[in-house]
């Protein structure tokens, strides 16, 4: 008997951490309050190729 003690505390302590898990990461992943409100600015509001002038200078450097 005292084998099946230890099985089904061993199986809550498992429980419990597995919900512990769970809240946690449920806890790090909801956004914070300031986050949602902030638009990009500046460099985060342009996003893919931009023909820049150090790009142009490359090109002109790079030619054969």
């Amino acid at each position: 008997m005292k084998t099946a003690k230890t099985k089904l505390s061993r199986r809550h302590f498992l429980l419990g951490a597995g919900a512990a898990t769970a809240a946690g990461v449920s806890a790090m992943s909801r956004k914070k309050d300031g986050d949602a409100a902030t638009p990009p600015t500046g460099a985060e509001s342009r996003k893919g190729y931009q023909l820049t002038e150090h790009v142009r200078s490359y090109y002109r450097t790079a030619r054969i």
